[in-house]
């Protein structure tokens, strides 16, 4: 979110995060995976969200300013949100889904406001928050069973207090807009409880605290524990759950029931091509030969088919990062379908993505070299260089774009941007881990005995081949940040199929100009 411009609007907006002061657990004790150690509340102990009442007082903020009116209504437009957080869950939304009533929509966070039919804009002052909780038998939960261990033991007796308890298993929100009566609040402080008919009355359809000019808005809240059935490893199934999933199954089967259909078409006709070309190659003899060039077919581009491309070095280095790239998504995958990748542990996504990046430099690096010396023919030399670019290239083009989205972020005093202390991490990673695994995978590359030998012959004079034109793309400044990712994004499926194509396209022609018959 970018910078407030004036005291007076950062006062008014940041009251909307004061919701999150109050909602602040104990620090965490222990992790494991997937996700974070269960902690026990037990009767009496302080959770940090208040007892359950009819409605609290928070906080009331000065007059509003005409340039604070404009930012808050401009915020709302944007669909700002607030997220709040309790016992690492988010908190959740449901609201009514207009295709089908019966389905209730889930969203985490709430909106800041909204804009009524009128055009008047208005904003939640009011939140009715439920926490949902599982009462624990006396004794160790199912997790704690599974850590039985000497370090185990000690996080539970911290965490848990050796009885039973309670554990936080959902955190819901009903935002609403109303209008309070100033002469219930009064002076009242923060925490006091004070009787409220429109807050207890809190109707999410019903908007009532409008945003106007030098007038002041005043924020409340709700709490009620409600006792769940839901266990404790059971509480994040409610956000990572998806609705309506029988239609995505039916469409994810009918879509590769046409894509095996087109498939397998497309195969056959490969195939009766292939083969006739191959009979009417076989029924060639040596008096037909000179007349052999003037048929068109495999064996009128069997000379070019293995031919050094123009920029050989690129064509390496691109194959290599695509193979880091690929090899990249699928451990990732896989660790997220395992549950190692908990959404509890915020950032363990992205982290376990750069460390595996860093480390599959090896197979970067050993890529890139292996195919440097088929296109070589299996000469080595030169190796260090497309290792070196191999480690450069890719690496130095995601950062360039990185730090030039950052510097836009920085621009605008936004709280998104990284931090310079980050960025000194990310290249001390890159040069200290990436970079060396990279050359090891080339250096292993280049001590391997043998390559793969071409089974037809390079004809010297190359096809001519029509040169394809390029349409140059450009953009606003304002769509910096939408171009740069996407750019990211298209490169980096790029490299990962450009790789996945090469080596089928490879095997391809290798077995079908084996098999030809060549003088």
């Amino acid at each position: 979110m970018a910078a407030m411009a004036s005291p007076t609007t950062s006062t008014i907006l940041s009251t909307l995060l004061l919701f999150l002061m109050h909602l602040n657990t104990s620090p965490a004790t222990a992790f494991y995976l997937p996700g974070s150690y269960p902690h026990r509340y037990l009767p009496g102990e302080a959770l940090a969200a208040k007892s359950s009442s009819a409605a609290l007082f928070l906080c009331r903020t000065d007059p509003v300013s005409p340039a604070a009116a404009d930012l808050i209504k401009s915020r709302i437009d944007d669909a700002y949100h607030v997220n709040l957080l309790l016992d690492t869950l988010p908190v959740v939304r449901y609201v009514n889904n207009p295709i089908a009533p019966e389905v209730l929509l889930r969203s985490t966070g709430f909106p800041v406001g909204v804009r009524a039919d009128d055009g008047e804009y208005y904003v939640y002052n009011h939140l009715r928050l439920t926490v949902l909780v599982n009462k624990q038998k006396n004794g160790t939960t199912r997790v704690e069973a599974l850590m039985a261990t000497a370090d185990a033991s000690e996080l539970i007796s911290l965490s848990g207090g050796g009885g039973g308890g309670y554990t936080v298993v959902g955190f819901e929100v009903v935002p609403c807009s109303v209008e309070h009566d100033e002469a219930a609040i009064g002076d009242k402080k923060m925490y006091d409880g004070f009787s409220s008919k429109a807050a207890a009355g809190c109707d999410p359809s019903v908007v009532g605290m409008r945003v106007q000019v030098n007038r002041p808005l005043a924020f409340s809240y709700e709490v009620a524990f409600v006792e769940s059935a839901v266990e404790w490893p059971s509480r994040w199934d409610a956000y990572l759950e998806m609705g309506g999933a029988q239609v995505h199954w039916f469409s994810i089967l009918n879509s590769i029931v046409v894509v095996a259909f087109l498939a397998a078409i497309v195969l056959v006709i490969l195939l009766r091509t292939v083969r006739r070309d191959l009979a009417q190659y076989e029924e060639l003899g040596s008096e037909a030969a000179p007349h052999a060039d003037d048929m068109a077919g495999w064996k009128l581009v069997a000379g070019d088919a293995f031919r050094e491309p123009s920029h050989p070095v690129l064509l390496c280095v691109m194959v290599g990062d695509g193979v880091r790239i690929l090899g990249m998504g699928m451990v990732t995958i896989l660790f997220a379908a395992l549950g190692f990748m908990s959404p509890a542990s915020r950032g363990a996504l992205v982290s376990g993505m750069l460390c595996l990046y860093l480390v599959l430099g090896l197979a970067a690096g050993y890529t890139s070299v292996r195919l440097w010396k088929t296109v070589r023919h299996g000469d080595s030399a030169g190796w260090k260089a497309v290792a070196w670019r191999a480690s450069f290239v890719f690496p130095g083009v995601g950062f360039s774009v990185f730090t030039a989205l950052n510097c836009v972020l920085w621009h605008n005093g936004s709280t998104g941007a990284v931090p310079f202390a980050l960025f000194v991490v990310l290249i001390l990673l890159w040069f200290f881990v990436s970079v060396p695994l990279t050359l090891a995978g080339g250096l292993l590359a280049s001590r391997v005995r043998g390559h793969v030998e071409y089974p037809v012959k390079t004809n010297k004079i190359a096809r001519q081949v029509p040169a394809a034109q390029c349409s140059p793309l450009s953009g606003p400044v304002s769509a910096a940040l939408y171009v740069g990712y996407s750019l990211l994004m298209a490169l980096a499926v790029m490299l990962a199929t450009g790789a996945v194509g090469l080596a089928a396209s490879f095997c391809f022609v290798y077995c079908l100009f084996s098999t030809v018959k060549l003088d």
